[in-house]
């Protein structure tokens, strides 16, 4: 990740999880993206990009029977707040470490899932980070990104920047003192992949079965599940 989006989110650790309770459907939708990994009982899922851990509460209630969940984020400050969480179910271990290659902090651990969050946007190179990711899947295993795009549609990007502009960005430099970050979310959304592009980039990974499913509510075009398996 780079490395003034770190320190950005070590600044608002502290406040983060103020603005995105205010966010409708924000918990839901991470546990419809988590249920759409469809894992069965003792598997490992690694939570990438976990932040202060919303998405891990979301993959402990989905399966509460995994064996383990890993969390790991590249910012300190983030994991500081998500060890802090009371998550019932399976043991959760925490690990500081970078997207573009988680391995280098993980080890040869293989997952059964991997849900990542909001966080293929901001990695300096996409298509080197999900081929780390594909690796650390095991063979049949499943990824989730839970992001935004909304590049292929008039409409998605009108309401997003709409909303950026008139609730996320004050209601975040309100919660956190920090404006800089709001306007670099809006920005990178803007600039991120459309579904289809981010679909093409699962395949050149190598990941099969890759298919796109919507939320509901006003991110309804705006936030997707992209999933897609290893062969």
């Amino acid at each position: 990740m780079r490395q003034e989006v770190i320190d950005d989110f070590d600044r608002i650790a502290r406040r983060y999880d103020l603005l995105t309770g205010l966010n409708p459907g924000y918990d839901a939708h991470l546990r419809w993206s988590a249920a759409r990994l469809h894992l069965g009982p003792g598997a490992r899922i690694l939570d990438l990009c976990c932040g202060t851990g919303r998405s891990t509460v979301a993959l402990a209630k989905t399966y509460p029977d995994a064996r383990e969940l890993v969390g790991l984020d590249a910012s300190a400050g983030m994991l500081k707040h998500a060890a802090l969480r009371t998550i019932e179910g399976p043991p959760v271990r925490w690990v500081q470490g970078d997207a573009m290659d988680p391995a280098a902090a993980l080890g040869p651990d293989q997952f059964d899932g991997i849900l990542m969050a909001y966080g293929i946007r901001n990695v300096p190179d996409a298509d080197v980070s999900l081929a780390n990711i594909q690796a650390l899947l095991r063979p049949g295993g499943v990824l989730c990104l839970h992001e935004y795009s909304v590049a292929d549609s008039r409409w998605s990007r009108a309401v997003w920047n709409t909303v950026a502009r008139t609730v996320i960005g004050p209601m975040g430099k309100l919660a956190t003192g920090n404006s800089s970050m709001w306007t670099y979310l809006r920005e990178s959304v803007n600039r991120f992949d459309g579904v289809k592009a981010l679909e093409q980039r699962l395949v050149r990974a190598g990941f099969v079965d890759v298919q796109t499913l919507p939320m509901n509510g006003w991110q309804k075009g705006i936030v997707h599940s992209f999933v897609g398996r290893r062969a």
